[in-house]
This record gives C-alpha cells, sequence and structure tokens, in this order.
C-alpha cells in the first residue's frame, strides 16, 4: 500500500486483521471500526430511525411554543422546517465519516482533541443524553399512567410513594426497563425496533388527525388566526432566537451521528436517508400539530397542544389502548436513539476496557433514574432551560471543532489504526489537542458568556454572566459552532505538525473498499 494513498469519498475503510488489539488500551470491540461487511443500514433505515426520533412529545409540542410567542401557525411551521434544513448541514457532515470509516462519534473525536480530549467532548454529549433519557423516560411513563388511569380508573387516587402514586412510579419503571431491554440487545435490535416503529407511530399520528377533525367536523379557529407579530422587526426579533432554540432541538445529534451512520453502506445512503428523514418528518409532524390543536378547540372551547391529554378525552378503549401503545413505541423510539446511544459509547471510550456498549447503556439508565427526572420537570427554569441550555450551547462548540478538523484540516483523511494508539499523530500532548481545547474554550465562552436570566426564573444576572456578550446568548449554538471552526483552522494551520495528522508513514495497512448504496 503506498505511503499517501488517494483516498475517494466514495471509499470505505476498514483495519487489517489484527492490526489493532481489541482489548487495548484505547479500543474494545464496540469502539473498533465496523467491519465493511456489516455495514448494511439502508436509505430506508436512516429515514425510518429519522421518522421515530422526530414523532414524539416533545417534537409536537414545538409549534405550540412558537405560537404563543405570538406566531400564526405558518410563521410557526416555517421557523422548524427552516431550523432542520439548517441543522442538517452538519448532520450530514459529521456523519459521513461514519460509513466511510466505520467508527462512532468519540473516536472521531480522537482526530482533533487527542486520544484522551476526546473524553471531553464525548463527557458533554454524554451528560446531556442522561439527562434528556431520564426526562424523557418520566414524560413517556406519565403519559402511560394517565392513559391506564383512564381505562381502569383511580389511578391518580392510589396511595403515594415520595408525592406521587405508586402507580407512576410503576408505569415510570416497566417503562424504563423495556428500554434498556431493547438497546441491550445492540444496534442491530434497534435498526430493526426503528424500521416497524416508524410507520406504526406515523399511522397513530394520522389516526389522531382523522378522529378530532371527524369530532370538530373540521379544524377549528386556530388556522384562523392571524400573527400578532406580523413580519415587521416585532417579528423577526421572536424569529431568530426560536430560529436558534429549534436548530439546538436536534443538535445534539449532529455530534454523535457517526454513532449511527457507521453502520450505513454508503454515503449515499445516509445522506439521502438523513435528507429524506429529518427536515420533512418534523414539517410534517408541527404541521399535524397545528390542525389537530386546531381541531381540539373547535370539539373542547380551548387548544389542547398536549396529544396525551387530548387523547385521554375520548371513551372509546380501544382509541385509549391504539394511543397508549403508540406513546409508548413513539417514546422508546427516540429516548433510546437520541438519549441511550450516544452516552453508550461515550462511557465505553472512557475506560474501554471496563466498559462495553451495553455496560455504558445499563449506566445511562441508572444515571437517568439518579438525577431524579421528577424534581427536574416540576423546576424547568433552573435545570432544564438553563443547565442544559448551557451545555447544549456547548455542543455547538464541540461541533465546530469536529467540522473543522475532519473536512478542512485533514479532508477527511484520517489514520484509522492511529485513532487507537499511543504516539501517534492523534497523540498530540500527552493525549490532549491544547489547540482543540484553545478553540472550545473561546467558542464556549462566546456561545454561553452571555447567558442570563429573567429576575426570579435563574442563576445568572439579568445582564448577563459577561454583559457584552449578552446580544450573543440567544444565538449560542451557531456562534459557538462558528468561531471555534475559524479558531480551530487559524491555529491547526499555523503549525507545521498538522501535516503529521493525515495517513503518511507509520499511518497503518487499514484497506480500502468500494462504496456500497
Amino acid at each position: 500500500m503506498p505511503d499517501h494513498p488517494t483516498v475517494d469519498t466514495g471509499e470505505r475503510i476498514e483495519l487489517a486483521p489484527g492490526e489493532v488489539p481489541s482489548d487495548g488500551r484505547f479500543a474494545n470491540p464496540d469502539l473498533l471500526p465496523v467491519h465493511v461487511a456489516d455495514r448494511r443500514w439502508t436509505t430506508y433505515n436512516f429515514a425510518a430511525l429519522w421518522v421515530g426520533m422526530a414523532h414524539n412529545i416533545p417534537s409536537w409540542l414545538l409549534a405550540s411554543g412558537l405560537v404563543a410567542l405570538g406566531m400564526d401557525w405558518r410563521q410557526a411551521v416555517l421557523t422548524i422546517a427552516l431550523a432542520n434544513v439548517i441543522v442538517l448541514v452538519p448532520m450530514l457532515l459529521t456523519g459521513h465519516a461514519g460509513p466511510k470509516y466505520g467508527i462512532p462519534f468519540p473516536v472521531l473525536a480522537r482526530a482533533s482533541f487527542g486520544l484522551r480530549g476526546a473524553n471531553l467532548a464525548a463527557l458533554i454529549r454524554a451528560a446531556v443524553a442522561c439527562a434528556w433519557f431520564g426526562i424523557q423516560t418520566w414524560i413517556g411513563g406519565s403519559g402511560i399512567f394517565v392513559l391506564l388511569g383512564r381505562i381502569f380508573g383511580g389511578w391518580a387516587g392510589a396511595d403515594r410513594i415520595a408525592g406521587q402514586p405508586w402507580t407512576l412510579w410503576l408505569c415510570f419503571v416497566v417503562f424504563w426497563v423495556l428500554e434498556l431491554a431493547i438497546i441491550y440487545r445492540g444496534m442491530e435490535a434497534l435498526r430493526r425496533f426503528e424500521n416497524w416503529a416508524a410507520p406504526f407511530v406515523i399511522v397513530g399520528a394520522l389516526a389522531l388527525l382523522v378522529w378530532i377533525g371527524v369530532k370538530a367536523g373540521g379544524f377549528g379557529e386556530l388556522l384562523d388566526q392571524p400573527s400578532r407579530l406580523g413580519w415587521g422587526p416585532e417579528f423577526w426579533q421572536v424569529f431568530f432566537p426560536s430560529l436558534m432554540a429549534m436548530i439546538a432541538f436536534w443538535s445534539t445529534l449532529s455530534l454523535n451521528i457517526p454513532d449511527f451512520t457507521r453502520f450505513g453502506a454508503g454515503q449515499r445512503s445516509q445522506a439521502l436517508g438523513q435528507a429524506l428523514g429529518l427536515p420533512t418528518t418534523m414539517t410534517l409532524f408541527a404541521l399535524l400539530s397545528v390542525f389537530v390543536t386546531s381541531g381540539s378547540e373547535a370539539v373542547y372551547g380551548a387548544p389542547i397542544w398536549d396529544p396525551v391529554e387530548l387523547v385521554a378525552k375520548t371513551d372509546n378503549v380501544f382509541g385509549l389502548i391504539f394511543a397508549l401503545v403508540t406513546v409508548l413505541i413513539a417514546t422508546i423510539s427516540v429516548n433510546i436513539a437520541a438519549n441511550v446511544v450516544s452516552p453508550a459509547y461515550d462511557l465505553a471510550n472512557l475506560a474501554p476496557r471496563l466498559v462495553d456498549f451495553r455496560r455504558g447503556a445499563l449506566i445511562t439508565g441508572v444515571v437517568g433514574v439518579l438525577i431524579m427526572p421528577w424534581k427536574l420537570t416540576s423546576t424547568p427554569e433552573l435545570y432544564i432551560f438553563t443547565w442544559l441550555g448551557l451545555v447544549g450551547g456547548l455542543l455547538g462548540t464541540v461541533a465546530g471543532i469536529l467540522i473543522a478538523d475532519y473536512w478542512i484540516v485533514r479532508r477527511t483523511r484520517l489514520s484509522l489504526p492511529d485513532l487507537y494508539r499511543e504516539g501517534g499523530p492523534y497523540w498530540y500532548t500527552g493525549g490532549w489537542n491544547l489547540r482543540a481545547l484553545a478553540a472550545f474554550a473561546v467558542g464556549g465562552v462566546l456561545a454561553i458568556g452571555g447567558s442570563h436570566s429573567a429576575p426570579g426564573k435563574g442563576p445568572f444576572p439579568a445582564e448577563g454572566v459577561i454583559p457584552f456578550l449578552k446580544p450573543l446568548a440567544d444565538y449560542g449554538w451557531a456562534v459557538g459552532l462558528t468561531a471555534s471552526l475559524l479558531l480551530y483552522v487559524a491555529l491547526m494551520r499555523s503549525v507545521t505538525s498538522v501535516r503529521a495528522g493525515r495517513p503518511g508513514p507509520g499511518g497503518g495497512s487499514h484497506r480500502r473498499r468500494p462504496s456500497g448504496t
């Protein structure tokens, strides 16, 4: 093999047999590249993954938040659609490394942050995912509790434990166990689950639309309500912060999407599948929520945005059971894919010899309970909108570094074996790339330094932590990504040692395979 191979972007690369020990200090079977023969996720698999993840209760409620801010339904749907087209771009850029090299997100991060420094990026992502896993599990368990209470009656009046009915705790625990049982079977089990979960949830959402449409004899007055903001300056003052918030909804996946695309049969599969699955599904789901909510206003006199609350108003047992199963499948689909897969790999990257993918998933499940999501959801100002908002802002900074390193600095060329061993080009300074840390620090300060809270609503001063950065606070994700990307490129190009990070002498004898579709 030549020292400097010409690597076509359509090729798929794998390690030569025995080139990297599977039990090394920085490797285990779950972190090593997926064999080319096992990279077989198709366009449908990726589209189904996104359909399954996008169809969930928080996604349904996105449009309601924008309408509450004064937008009409057209402006709300437009904002959601544009945000998901924008976030698709970094999703495809970071996802490219998956089918090509078969590596998960924390291993890709080693190229830019260093073999040890990658743990910083991975743990930031894992912290967000663990928290949201617990919150989504509590939301899903609560939805099941409400629907089962309508079927059997009397559940809300059951004896209380720690302030909640024991029946609610039962729903939470059963739901938690079911989620971990599915992911414990591995990524192939997740692929099969998403394949049939996606169409089932779509049918469930359409059934809800038909039911409320028939019951209402139309879709109410919400569709005719004008925007309280118009299209003038007041609208744009709300639009841009709202756009950033909608982008942040899936910005976490723009980091760890290689955890899924590493199983892709080729670039066309992951790119087309994501393009078909993410922006279209989120836009259609927003439209669906608007129509259903407008119909609820015609029937009950007030718009009901929460689909569980809406369905709970029916007396049809079959409808309640169908809704119960739909909520169950929809929440499991998004929670496993979005909030378990990432920390499972991230924790495995932290201690490869001790933690594999399955152990990482179980640790995620335990942490999701220990954070007590029932308390977090009762104080959203302090936790969900403050702590998670801050850490989420940092994710844009990490994404900027990943994209800059992989696409601009290295032009998609990585030395695959050196991602798993000390002393190579990704070892930098004791396993840490100080230039990546500098870009991360600067981008992070710019992204979250202006964080502020309304009086009595959070821990930050109203004028912002760093007052002159307050105007940037509402654009944290975009500011962090842009600043870290530009600074990282400048720092890496300022030293000649960057050349060592490209495949060259000592770069290993990994093999290239033609891409599939």
